[in-house]
């Protein structure tokens, strides 16, 4: 059974054939899926997805991209809302600072009430980062020294500094279909020599980062044994044992998803 962390199932991308893509998921033995809540306004979307398929869970939160869309969001507000059945994380939420939708200022403030009622909450955190390393390992160790909390680091293409900071603090790491681009070697030297075996995780991001050898098509949740085996031949595992390895970290960290 593999899992994917991260899809993104609401909206026009699959609004055509959403149920295939499940049934797709499933034959290719996907056992859980977490739907990605990056907008305030989507999560009625979003958790609506999970309501209606057992093996579906949910996230909230708020990407960096629409920081500015809710910068004054309380604490208590976005814990009102994630004590939704199906909510198992906060976010994404996170620091991009190569586009720049949102003023850094309302990212950092936004990110931190995320980082606030993730350990109210006891819930993992799903973080984004782009081109913000140094501000996101310097926030995480900030924040770590208040209260303990568990980050996700998803779809992480980092360097090395921010993987062993963030693995010194115990978070994970999720493998996308970037892991298989052939022009991305030091995205997989990062999961060989900073990543811990015991805190990776995999994801499809779908409908983005379709992996080798289905780079350039729309991203679908069955396309994740094609990142799993990337995982495995940059861990120099098997797929089997990163079948193993990804799934039981992935109820590690996500442990109010019920297993099947």
């Amino acid at each position: 059974m593999f899992i994917d962390s991260h899809v993104n199932l609401h909206g026009e991308d699959f609004a055509e054939d959403l149920d295939a893509v499940i049934a797709r998921a499933r034959e290719a033995n996907i056992g859980r899926m977490i739907a990605i809540c990056c907008k305030l306004t989507d999560f009625e979307a979003v958790s609506a997805i999970a309501e209606q398929h057992e093996d579906i869970y949910c996230s909230v939160g708020a990407h960096p991209h629409h920081a500015k869309d809710r910068p004054d969001i309380t604490a208590d507000e976005l814990m009102e809302m994630a004590r939704h059945p199906k909510v198992v994380g906060i976010g994404e939420t996170g620091l991009d600072f190569h586009y720049g939708y949102s003023p850094e200022a309302e990212q950092y403030q936004s990110l931190k009430t995320h980082i606030d009622v993730a350990r109210r909450m006891d819930l993992p955190l799903i973080l984004h980062c782009r081109e913000a390393d140094t501000a996101m390992a310097d926030l995480l160790e900030e924040e770590m020294g208040k209260g303990a909390f568990r980050p996700l680091l998803h779809c992480y293409t980092g360097g090395s500094e921010l993987a062993r900071r963030a693995a010194r603090l115990g978070a994970w790491f999720a493998a996308s279909g970037i892991i298989t681009f052939k022009k991305a070697e030091d995205v997989r030297q990062v999961f060989r020599e900073d990543v811990p075996d015991d805190k990776v995780i995999i994801e499809t991001d779908c409908p983005y980062l379709a992996p080798v050898p289905l780079r350039g098509r729309r991203c679908e949740p069955s396309f994740l044994p094609h990142v799993a085996q990337g995982l495995a031949d940059t861990k120099g595992w098997t797929l089997d044992e990163t079948e193993a390895r990804t799934t039981a970290n992935f109820f590690d960290l996500f442990d109010r998803v019920s297993r099947p």
